[in-house]
């Protein structure tokens, strides 16, 4: 899980102010993914996809970005984007699609690959 240091806006300020309920909920959220045999590039894409069914704009920017540096490709991104259609409707994963593109298109703002 992310570090608090690297959390944006107001997650980051209440990670700050409140480092032990970070720390339990940082350990809630690896002892989740270590809970079965789905890891790496498999669980980025599951956990992008809570992020969409719930709605949350700033989960799907936080694990796009955790996607791409993980390499995981921009099409794969929206593809689970658009996987959403017939199980959450039209309207909700045109939303998720843009939140991906947000963090995946030409314009995004984000620090160049390591090679």
């Amino acid at each position: 899980m992310t570090d608090a240091g690297e959390l944006p806006g107001a997650a980051g300020d209440v990670a700050a102010r409140y480092p032990e309920l970070w720390r339990a909920f940082a350990a809630l959220g690896k002892a989740a993914a270590e809970a079965g045999p789905v890891e790496g590039q498999a669980l980025r894409l599951v956990k992008l996809a809570l992020a969409i069914g719930a709605g949350s704009e700033g989960a799907v920017h936080s694990h796009c970005r955790r996607a791409l540096e993980q390499g995981i490709a921009p099409d794969a991104l929206k593809q689970v984007a658009l996987l959403a259609i017939p199980t959450l409707g039209f309207p909700r994963a045109v939303a998720a699609l843009t939140w991906v593109e947000d963090v995946t298109g030409p314009e995004a703002r984000r620090p160049p690959a390591e090679v």
